[in-house]
Order: structure tokens, then sequence, then C-alpha cells
């Protein structure tokens, strides 16, 4: 047995590797630069933690999302392997002590946001480590052409020549070729090897259906296919009026968006993939990391903005090879809207600039300061006391990101972080005083290490449970000992981020890159032409459209799509499973049948069609009423 499939089955429980696995492993412990293009669920971790493991040194792991580098960080954890993770929201003293672990080579891996690269602190502690691979995930940011650019991915490769790593491994699931050669190009790999899987899912039917009901059209679906599904719509609002829709008829599903509690959150998570909950309701926020394989369908009633955004999305449906369904339910007026929100994304140039200057004086930071501070920032606040509109005012400060002059979050939970600022003689004189706090100090300082020397970040609700009291109670306790003066205590807040990145710069100074704009803006609106195009589209095959987008040629027809199977266009007939569906179809196109009768009329000795019959059911290509099957109106409901 390789060293690669030791691993593998000891800490992943697996005996053999997917598709491309391997092959991107072993170009890794070669040392070559390697470019990896592997579809949602297609275990694109494995590919870079693996080599990780087998080689000494600690490995670099640039991701974009912090929910990313929590699910992550959090699964390698469970599986015994010491991992770091530093991203926006921990202090410089947090950030210096995690680097040192690091340093100190007890670690494989450490996980952090690009915008940690450029810090002298990051730069002068790396140096230091034996850093074995340099890995991007979500590496498509790099690229301008790709749908979600970040700035600070351009300054991974400044780190490069600090390290000297065995070889750079850039991974993603959505890359055209245009964004694989600015990949290369950005981040200077050296004759990489480019590894792709095939963005063609044979066990998924991509569906379209016009339709100003939407909501009808959702019942239909949740109905004729069974298991578990996600709907994806653009808004929070929307998440709890679909869910109490199909609450209202009977239907198990609730709402999951990033302003829920995190406990509420993370129950909704735990209880539909394990079962207990058949349908989450979602904006965006939910799907990465997760991982649940009997995913039965997902359906999209808002259209995302680009064909990445949504082939990554309808890609957590199937992950089992069972046969499922990505669905997107679209109305005349989808179009329009797409067009608008590109314009809305980027707002008037002059527009940006005044939104730069009322952040500044909305923080109270005069001309030439500001720079490297962290604020809890509320978009609401903000936009209520400097007169502005939320959405266009968020556009702007997300390009001024794009700028890098700024980097704004999405919402993340910050914990309660406590320090103590009194010295242990001090405290020791504290406790004897005071009877009551002496148990709950004594608790603290078991519970947690380094308290002394840095905030620290503290869980209430443990250390209630730990002392058998009410979670109340914990926060009076540390309350009470930042008024005496013992510790610093800072509640925890969910909210976004915002660092500044240069200090406030008068009009003068603030620039914004004209050719940089109007080519992102180009880029989006290219890209939401395609997702119009294709939803619109009744010619071509769904599939087909989407491997080209990706430059992948497909000579077939996917016979599946709701395209294909309007115009009878199905998988040639060597296919056994589509040539019995293909006879059914025929036989139920003269009148309705009994299944006694149609087991009389079919060649079929191995009683496939039972299955087939039961699957055209549950997908409403054919009714059934008293045990008596028959053609729906348009061969199948859902491709109606």
């Amino acid at each position: 047995m390789s060293k690669s499939l030791e691993i593998l089955e000891r800490y992943w429980g697996y005996t053999s590797f997917r598709e491309n696995q391997e092959e991107i492993i072993n170009s890794a412990l070669s040392g070559n630069d390697t470019v990896a293009l592997m579809p949602t669920g297609g275990g694109k971790s494995i590919t870079f933690q693996i080599p990780a493991l087998i080689q000494d040194g600690i490995a670099l792991v640039i991701t974009p999302l912090i929910a990313l580098i929590k699910d992550q960080t959090e699964s390698l954890r469970s599986k015994g392997i010491p991992v770091i993770a530093i991203h926006s929201g921990m202090s410089s003293i947090e950030i210096d002590a995690l680097l040192d672990n690091a340093i100190m080579g007890e670690y494989k891996f450490l996980y952090l946001s690009p915008e940690r690269l450029s810090s002298d602190l990051f730069k002068a502690r790396v140096s230091k480590m034996n850093v074995s691979y340099l890995i991007i995930d979500e590496a498509h940011c790099i690229s301008q052409w790709g749908h979600d650019f970040r700035p600070d991915y351009l300054k991974i490769k400044e780190i490069k020549s600090i390290i000297s790593p065995i070889s750079t491994i850039a991974v993603t699931a959505t890359a055209t070729p245009a964004v694989v050669e600015e990949i290369i190009k950005n981040l200077e790999l050296l004759s990489p090897n480019i590894i792709k899987s095939s963005f063609k899912r044979d066990n998924l039917s991509y569906v379209c259906r016009e339709d100003t009901d939407k909501y009808g059209q959702l019942l239909k679906i949740v109905r004729n296919v069974s298991g578990s599904g996600i709907i994806y719509v653009r808004e929070r609002r929307k998440t709890f009026e679909v869910s109490e829709f199909l609450q209202a008829h009977g239907v198990s599903a609730e709402p999951y968006n990033a302003a829920l509690a995190p406990a509420s959150r993370a129950l909704r998570q735990d209880e539909w993939k394990n079962g207990n909950l058949r349908i989450i309701v979602a904006t965006n926020a939910f799907g990465m990391g997760i991982d649940k394989a009997d995913v039965r369908f997902v359906c999209h009633l808002d259209p995302p903005e680009s064909i990445e955004a949504y082939y990554q999305e309808a890609g957590r449906a199937g992950r089992d090879g069972a046969k499922s369904y990505a669905v997107m339910l679209w109305n005349i007026q989808d179009a329009g809207r797409l067009r608008k929100i590109l314009n809305t994304t980027f707002p008037e140039q002059e527009y940006i600039r005044n939104v730069y200057q009322k952040l500044f004086v909305y923080l109270g930071i005069a001309y030439g300061a500001g720079k490297d501070r962290v604020i809890n920032f509320s978009l609401k606040d903000f936009c209520s006391k400097s007169s502005l509109h939320p959405v266009p005012a968020y556009h702007a400060l997300k390009y001024i990101s794009k700028e890098d002059y700024i980097e704004l979050t999405d919402e993340i939970d910050n914990p309660s972080k406590v320090k103590f600022i009194i010295n242990r003689d001090e405290l020791y004189n504290v406790q004897l005083k005071n009877n009551s706090l002496d148990a709950f100090i004594k608790t603290l300082l078991r519970l947690y290490s380094g308290l002394f020397s840095m905030p620290v970040a503290i869980d209430e609700e443990y250390i209630a449970r730990v002392t058998r009291n009410s979670k109340a109670a914990i926060s009076s306790s540390l309350m009470r000992l930042s008024r005496m003066g013992v510790i610093s205590y800072n509640p925890a807040v969910r909210s976004p981020l915002l660092i500044l990145k240069t200090e406030r710069l008068d009009d003068k100074n603030f620039r914004i890159d004209e050719s940089r704009f109007f080519r992102l803006k180009s880029n989006m609106e290219a890209k939401i032409e395609s997702v119009i195009a294709y939803f619109e589209s009744k010619e071509n095959c769904r599939e087909k459209i989407i491997l080209e987008y990706f430059g992948e040629v497909s000579q077939q027809d996917c016979g599946r799509c709701d395209v294909c199977l309007s115009s009878g266009r199905r998988i040639d007939s060597s296919n056994y499973y589509y040539s019995i569906e293909e006879k059914v179809f025929n036989i139920l196109s003269s009148g309705p049948k009994s299944m006694a009768e149609i087991s009389l009329e079919i060649d079929d000795d191995s009683r496939l069609y039972i299955e087939v019959v039961r699957d055209l059911v549950e997908r409403g290509a054919i009714i059934v009423n008293k045990d008596i099957f028959s053609l729906s109106d348009n061969l199948n409901s859902l491709h109606q």
C-alpha cells in the first residue's frame, strides 16, 4: 500500500481515491507546481492535505473565506491533525503567538486569509518556518477574470520568494481557460502540471423552468422529487418567506442565512445533514465545506450572477452518484434584475469617492491616520448616520476593498475574549479578599492558558457547563472582574470587520484605477449575460452550455436536461437504462397501462423497467392513479 493510500485510510477511512486525486498528490510529492481543477464535492482538500502530511514541515494554506478556514481546520483537528488558523479579527498579540507556534514545528498546517500575507509581522515570522507546500485554495480569486477577484491574492508570489516551498498547489472548482492562464501567470508557476477533472456530471439533470408562479413550481418539484434538497434565494428575508410557504404545505424546511445566531445555524445544518430536516432554504452563505452526499435536488429561485456560482451551488446535489436535479426557476423579470445588479455592483466613481470620505468621518479618523485599525462595523449604523442607502453603499465599500484601501469581511462570529491585566501576585490578593470569585478565577486559569499574556477567546456556555452554572451568571462574574480592573473582557459580537489597510487619504490622493474598474464591470456583464443566455436557451443542451463555458468540448448532448427531454434527444440507445426508459415512454404513448400490462409489452428480462417506472414517477415524467400509469402532460412535469 502506498504512503498516500495509507494516510487516506488512516485519517479519512477511504480505501481508494476519487478521479484525479492520486495524480494531483503524486504531482505535488514529485515537487511539481500543480493546478488542480476539480468539481464541487470532488475532494479537493485531500489532494493537498495528504502531501503535506507526508512531507516534513508546515503547509501554508491560503483560503479566502473565514467559514472555509474554520470548516477545514475543525475537520483536521477532529482527526487529530495539528493545525493553526489565522484570519481577520485576531489581535496582533494572538497572531504573534500563533506564528511562534508555527515556527516551532509542531503543526502540519497554517491556514490563513490572503489579507494576512502582506503584514510585516507575518513576513518576518514565515521566513523562519520550515514550509513544505504553498497551497492556494479557491485559486480563481487571483484572476480578474474570475468570479470573485481578491486583490490580496496578487501578493502571494511575494511570499514564495521568502519561503521556497517544495511546490505550489493551486486548486479551484470553477475556472475557465482564461482564468487558468492568469492563475499560472500571477502565481509565477514553473511548467505546472494542469490536472483537470471533467465538469460533466452524469447523474445530474439540469433544468430551467420559466414560470411567473415560482412558488407553485417549487412545490411541484418538492413533491415530485423525494429526498433532501437545498433552495437558494438571493435575499435573507426570502429564506424565511420560502421556508414558511413550504411549512404551510406540510414540507419540512427551515431558513439558513448569515443573520441567524450561530447556534441556530449549527442546529439546522446538523439536522439537515442527519436527515431530520428535509430542506434548507438558504442564501449562498450555505454549502461551503458541508459534506452531504445524498442531496437529491438544488433549486435556484433567483438566478445567480455567474455560471461559476451556479455550477458550484448546483454541484452540491448528487455527490453520491445517484440521480439528482439542479433546477433554476426564472421569469422574464429575472434578466432585468440581473442587469440592474451590474449597475448596483459598480456605482459611479464619484459616489465611491464620496462613500470613502464619509466612512472616515463616521469613524472619526483624521487625514493621515487609521492605518491597520480593525473595527467591528455596522453597515446599517454607518448608512443611517451618513444618509446613504445601504445597497449602493455596501457595493461602494466592496469596490474600495478591491482597490486595496480597506478590507470588509463578511459577518463573522467574534468570540468573547479575556485577558488578566494585573500580575499573579495582585490576582492572589484579589482571590484572598473575594471568596465568591476565587473558585471562578481558578476555573478560568484551569480551562484557558495564556490569559496573562494575550486576550484569549473563551466560551461562556462551556464555562457554565463545567461549573454547573448559568451563562448569565458566568457573564455577570466576568463583568464584575472587568469593573474591578482585574481583567479586560470583550463579550462576543457578530458583525463584519472593517480593516483599514492605509491611512485616510484626501480627495487628491484617493485614486480609482479606471481601467480596472471598467475591466471588472465588463467582466461581470459578460458573466451575467452568460447566465441569461443559459436559462433562456430552448435549443441547446444545458450540460453542453456549462461544459463549453469551462472550455470542455462535448460531442454528445446529455439526454437528461429539460431541453434534451423536450426534444427527445436521449443518450445513445446502447445505454441500456435509457433504452428501457424509451420503451416505457413508447408503451404509455398509446394510453394508460398497469404495471402488469407494461411488463407484458416490454422486452426486459432484468426487470429494470420497474426501477425505470418508479424513477419516472418520482421525476414527474409519468403519473400514477390507482396503480394505472400514464404520461404527464409534457413527458416530465419536472422539465416542462
